[in-house]
């Protein structure tokens, strides 16, 4: 389309010519900004072409085309409409409120906890020192052998037998289809 008067502007027929010439490249160039969200780049494009129906008077500006005005236009749009999602909090789906915990699973996950510490503490401090330094520090064997200054042999025999200690003092936490190993 080359230049067109500020009385075609309103035309259904202008804008529709308007959308055949440079729709396909401005949703090309929309999706882009829009990191290849088609439905974002659609709703776009439709907006720019909104505003070029409602601003006749760049159809009369010193172009040879309309790409130009429509692609700064279209920018603009997909800036703002990316500022105006980063200053609203994240939108969250209906999966994410069925997943929120229930009280009752947050009052069995607390006494489950409480059982635990309780069982760590009735281990003798040597099995509970290697237990910590690997299960509740993240520590690998070597790790936790050089902070507790013992060989890595010992933490692992340690920790074998502190696990058996508390599979004995937490029977109804034991794994499905688990048996509890002899005591030593």
């Amino acid at each position: 389309m080359t230049t067109a008067t500020a009385s075609t502007t309103t035309d259904e027929q202008a804008l529709a010519a308007l959308q055949r010439e440079h729709g396909p490249a401005l949703l090309s160039f929309l999706s882009g900004l829009t990191y290849g969200d088609q439905q974002r780049a659609e709703d776009l494009l439709q907006e720019t072409l909104v505003r070029a129906w409602q601003h006749p008077e760049a159809f009369d500006g010193p172009y040879e085309s309309m790409r130009p005005w429509l692609f700064t236009v279209g920018r603009r749009l997909a800036i703002d409409a990316r500022r105006s999602r980063m200053a609203r909090p994240t939108e969250i789906g209906d999966g994410v409120l069925a997943t929120t915990a229930d009280p009752a699973d947050i009052t069995e996950s607390a006494v489950a906890a409480l059982d635990v510490r309780a069982a760590v503490e009735s281990l003798s401090p040597e099995h509970r020192a290697v237990l910590v330094q690997i299960y509740f520090h993240g520590l690998s064997v070597n790790e936790a052998a050089e902070t507790l200054g013992i060989p890595p042999g010992t933490v692992k025999s340690r920790s074998y037998y502190a696990l058996r200690a508390l599979a004995r003092c937490l029977p109804g936490y034991a794994r499905p289809g688990a048996s509890a190993p002899a005591g030593r």
